[in-house]
């Protein structure tokens, strides 16, 4: 486990997510948990990329490594709680929304994303 972490939280931490997608700093990540620890991957590695870890650690230590593509979303059961979670005012799916665009103008779009303008942003075909 990286020195600074383990100091610093006094033997790791709860959960880790990685996000970059690679393996090196997947395993840093995994390595940094503690015992009983959850460590999420939702980065997407190479697919030649090959995680190498401490097998042990997984039974002795009781460590979870779980991976999240996309949200891990099921979209029969969770569509509907979104919904919900939106009408109750819960969910703020408006304030997520940055822009909305006609078909026209989809390159402005993408120009946008490149430039880190947007957050989300919707076509509307209607």
């Amino acid at each position: 486990m990286p020195a600074r972490i383990e100091e610093a939280t006094g033997g790791g931490v709860e959960i880790a997510v990685e996000t970059a997608g690679h393996q090196a700093v997947l395993a840093e990540a995994y390595a940094a948990t503690a015992r009983g620890g959850l460590t999420v991957t939702a980065g997407l590695p190479h697919p030649d990329g090959i995680l190498e870890i401490q097998a042990l650690s997984l039974v002795a230590e009781e460590r979870t490594l779980k991976g999240s593509y996309l949200g891990s979303c099921i979209p029969s059961r969770d569509i509907p709680r979104f919904i919900e979670m939106y009408e109750a005012g819960v969910l703020p799916v408006d304030r997520l929304l940055s822009h909305r665009l006609t078909p026209d103008q989809i390159n402005e779009g993408f120009d946008r994303l490149a430039a880190g303008e947007a957050v989300r942003q919707v076509v509307s075909f209607a």
